[in-house]
């Protein structure tokens, strides 16, 4: 058995405290920690994080350690116990590693946890003991307890490695709930200063993890699932794990009151609890053979991510709506937002699906100022590439098959059974399923191209409508009217002007000579605000106007051509409800 014991030293530096118990190590005892954590797919380096570390033997005599590499350390020791300890420096404030302060801790085992080689099959315990002056902090993880009351602190167990590390916890003063579905208990932490009306969120989650469990089919495949969520005034996020996921959110995300009406910020937030949720089928237990077993000492490479973030986000939304906690219009407003994140970057005409996937370590994951013009995301392409693979089957099978049929056959054959697809895996599926080879549409895995949804869309009821942005903040979707005169670049307001955030190239704003972290000034001589672009209009008889702006100290200017503005916002209307609810209720 391998022991570990961690705690909070000093909350104010943001210290946790480690001690491991090795039985009968061998003579040369190598431990090791993950460079990254599955679902977040970039090298991380936790072990940056690692101070203090020594080594003792069972007589607590200090036995000598070497380090091998970043994250690999060898202790050589003839002894019948070792006893290893180090602090963790807890400082990132998101859920992918370890965050520690005076209001709450939380940490992933990848980021605290060493791990032995050769024995990441033993059975693996940890205490967590509160901390001092803090002893009225809770804890919540779905780490099978061991000892203690539910929420109290205690002795926990896995059964080997990957099981310790995939079970997130949260320490400190936080609101918790519970709701069962499908016969399974369901827990809703809060951290965080927040006005969340409870039984609102507990209703809507509820509706929300019925319906995914009836999608795969029960029962569950866990036997409690907690949504644990960092409540900050600006913040976003997720991860998913196997009976758990961390989140992080808005506290103007949360409903205030059961009557409140579904505004874009609590409908953003249960998409994102419903995301997670299907991971817990979607990627924790149907997942890729290049995953099975992981190797967390450096990057795995797949092309398949399109089909793990990118159904699942398509699902997101889609299952949403048919649990009732969205409208039909609100989800057409989910879906042209999808549209829009997609169709508004001329990367999509650069990479692959396929490529996106395989690079997801450094271009998805490291993306700079020139992402919107060079990369594409498998989770929004990824979306649409479900709906199409959807809209194709329900359309041949005249209704009778669709995307469902698929995951609930991935489930059976690979999620229940722990075999990871292959790259053609759902290209077979699907194929069998329409009766004939589906490469002509998996053929478009590899191409940077548009997909053709607009024809398919419109045979389900649904019109699909491009239009100009109404301004920086229109993520699409409404149909108002949208500019006359374009900009091409993102920004943000400051005291002194807007601060470019990224330039689409070819745009008026990269002929003028913008570029990121400009501070644009003025616009004909005149000071710039926040809705500048609405008053491009004015210069419609002129053939440029001059921008003046500072890149770093220096005063620069240019002259930006006056163009028609670029028709990259979608807006989704039905036009046939009864074509449009074969699609949407999943009915003949």
């Amino acid at each position: 058995m391998i022991h570990y014991h961690i705690t909070v030293i000093d909350p104010v530096a943001h210290l946790f405290a480690v001690t491991m118990e090795i039985d009968a190590p061998d003579a040369q005892t190598e431990l090791w920690l993950p460079a990254w954590l599955p679902g977040s797919y970039m090298i991380r380096d936790f072990a940056k994080n690692i101070i203090d570390l020594k080594a003792y033997d069972e007589r607590m005599t200090p036995v000598a350690i070497s380090q091998l590499d970043k994250q690999r350390w060898r202790i050589e020791s003839e002894c019948a116990k070792l006893h290893v300890s180090y602090q963790v420096y807890a400082w990132d404030m998101s859920v992918r590693t370890a965050h520690l302060d005076q209001t709450h801790g939380f940490f992933n085992g990848s980021s605290v946890f060493l791990a032995v080689t050769g024995r990441e099959e033993w059975r693996h315990t940890v205490d967590i003991t509160a901390p001092q002056g803090l002893e009225h902090w809770q804890v919540a993880t779905t780490l099978p307890r061991d000892t203690g009351e539910d929420f109290a602190f205690g002795q926990f167990h896995a059964d080997n490695y990957d099981a310790l590390i995939d079970h997130p916890v949260e320490m400190g003063d936080f609101t918790v709930d519970s709701f069962e579905a499908g016969g399974v208990r369901h827990d809703v932490v809060l951290t965080g200063r927040h006005y969340c009306y409870m039984p609102r969120l507990l209703s809507d989650l509820k509706a929300i993890c019925e319906t995914e469990i009836q999608f795969f089919g029960t029962p569950a495949p866990f036997e409690r699932y907690v949504f644990m969520t960092h409540v900050a005034n600006n913040a976003g996020g997720g991860l998913e794990h196997r009976d758990s996921t961390a989140l992080h959110c808005s506290r103007h995300e949360l409903p205030s009151s059961d009557d409140e009406p579904m505004n874009d910020d609590y409908r953003n937030y249960l998409t994102l609890c419903c995301h997670e949720y299907f991971h817990a089928w979607n990627v924790k237990r149907i997942k890729p053979a290049a995953f099975t077993p992981f190797e967390l000492q450096a990057e795995t490479y797949t092309p398949q991510l399109w089909a793990y973030e990118g159904i699942t986000s398509y699902y997101e939304e889609l299952l949403t709506y048919r649990s009732g906690c969205v409208d039909k219009a609100g989800y057409l407003d989910l879906l042209a937002k999808t549209f829009t994140r997609v169709y508004r970057g001329a990367g999509r005409l650069k990479q692959s699906l396929h490529d996106s996937s395989f690079n997801a370590w450094t271009k998805f994951y490291q993306q700079n100022e020139n992402a919107i013009n060079a990369i594409v995301s498998y989770y929004t392409k990824g979306a649409l590439f479900a709906l199409f693979l959807d809209l194709t089957i329900r359309k041949e099978t005249q209704g009778r098959q669709s995307l469902d049929d698929v995951m609930r056959v991935l489930w059976h054959q690979y999620g229940l059974t722990g075999v990871g697809t292959d790259d053609d895996t759902h290209l077979h599926i699907v194929s069998d399923i329409l009766g004939r080879d589906a490469t002509p549409e998996f053929a478009w895995l590899d191409r940077a191209q548009d997909l053709p949804l607009e024809p398919l869309l419109a045979e389900f009821g649904v019109t699909m409508t491009l239009r100009a942005s109404k301004g920086n903040s229109d993520q699409g979707g409404g149909d108002e009217q949208g500019l006359t005169f374009g900009f091409g670049a993102r920004y943000r307001a400051e005291a002194m002007g807007v601060r470019i955030i990224n330039v689409a190239h070819g745009s008026p704003a990269h002929q003028c000579g913008l570029s990121q972290g400009d501070l644009l000034m003025a616009v004909d001589g005149l000071r710039v605000n926040s809705g500048f672009e609405q008053s491009l209009s004015r210069f419609k008889d002129s053939a440029h106007i001059t921008l003046h702006w500072f890149r770093d100290d220096v005063l620069m200017s240019g002259d930006m051509p006056i163009e028609s503005a670029k028709k990259d916002t979608v807006y989704l209307a039905i036009h046939d409800e009864s074509k449009a609810k074969h699609w949407l209720d999943g009915t003949l």
